[in-house]
């Protein structure tokens, strides 16, 4: 009975031995599988690579640009300020007058043109047979400046019958005089934009009622240049001329402005009067004109997209008035 037991004893010892090794090693077990998922876990992290972000190509190029001198110092300035950011694309701003600038566009020369005008059906027809296809963008209001010698101390204002009666065909008009009496008996030295020029025509359209019709006589010297222009007006006591505010603005020590009766009593043209249509009938919008096919090229895209999106801020760092900014917003829609 005793030894019975003790055996029976043993066995039991055994057993439970047996069971207890069985539980430690599926603890054990347990544990290894956990370790591995932890070290799958830090592996996954070791082995994630880093995105790499990349960087946008960096612009290059040329663009060449020509047209309106009234429009050169918005487009001037944007360039410039583009030039700072994009140091390889090289931008080219030519002043060959709004008319002559519209000869290289429509052949396809130039992937911009400045425009002091809309443009012609003339010159829409020359585009269209060499295949150029093209975006009319507004950028800026601009006045018409009519102006005369700081001596001038005996012109108040005048009237657009008055400036119609000066720069029409076959005027006889020759001195101040002969506009009002009791003005001085001096011949009037009279200055104005060449014909190629954007403010030639709208000068003559709205004065003359008909574009590019003026006096052209020994009495007037033409030219496409406004500083030309206005170095002209500046040292001749008994001159008259014309060109866009801008110019005045930055010569306003060297020239005296002329009021414009239209009707409504004389208006000096100023950034509230262009903007708010009161300088009327000279006031107008500017423009520039971008070659469709070649807005393709990055560099010119970039450059179009930046002029819209400084030139309410820069058109007035040279003189010349803001769109409405939704005007800006629906232009920039043209380019898409």
């Amino acid at each position: 009975m005793v030894k019975k037991g003790k055996r029976f004893y043993m066995v039991m010892l055994l057993a439970a031995a047996v069971s207890l090794t069985a539980c430690s090693e599926g603890t054990e077990s347990t544990e290894s599988t956990g370790g591995t998922n932890t070290n799958t876990e830090s592996t996954g992290t070791a082995n994630t690579e880093t995105t790499k972000v990349e960087e946008p190509a960096k612009l290059s190029g040329t663009i060449e640009i020509d047209g309106s001198s009234t429009v050169y110092p918005i487009t001037e300035a944007v360039a410039e300020e583009f030039g700072k950011e994009n140091g390889d694309v090289r931008v080219t701003v030519g002043v060959s007058g709004t008319g002559g600038g519209f000869k290289r566009f429509a052949n396809g020369e130039t992937a911009m043109n400045n425009a002091s005008r809309p443009i012609k059906d003339e010159e829409a027809e020359t585009a269209k047979a060499q295949g150029v296809e093209y975006v009319e963008l507004e950028v800026a209001y601009d006045g018409l400046s009519v102006l005369v010698n700081p001596q001038n101390d005996w012109v108040d204002h005048l009237t657009v019958e008055e400036l119609h009666s000066i720069f029409k065909p076959g005027s006889t008009v020759t001195k101040w005089s002969d506009v009002r009496s009791e003005w001085p008996a001096e011949e009037i030295k009279i200055f104005s934009p060449g014909a190629d020029s954007g403010t030639f025509d709208y000068f003559t359209e709205t004065i003359n009622e008909e574009a590019q019709q003026s006096r052209n006589d020994a009495q007037v010297t033409f030219s496409e240049d406004d500083n030309t222009l206005v170095q002209g007006i500046a040292g001749e006591k008994y001159a008259l001329g014309y060109f866009g505010f801008a110019y005045y603005e930055e010569n306003k020590d060297k020239l005296k402005v002329v009021p414009i009766d239209g009707g409504s009593g004389p208006i000096e043209p100023t950034h509230e009067t262009i903007n708010d249509g009161s300088y009327a009938p000279l006031s107008r919008p500017l423009f520039v004109y971008v070659n469709k096919e070649m807005l393709e090229k990055p560099e010119l895209k970039a450059f179009i997209e930046y002029y819209l999106n400084n030139a309410a801020e820069l058109s007035e760092e040279v003189g010349y008035i803001r769109l409405p900014e939704e005007m800006y917003q629906e232009n920039l829609a043209k380019l898409k």
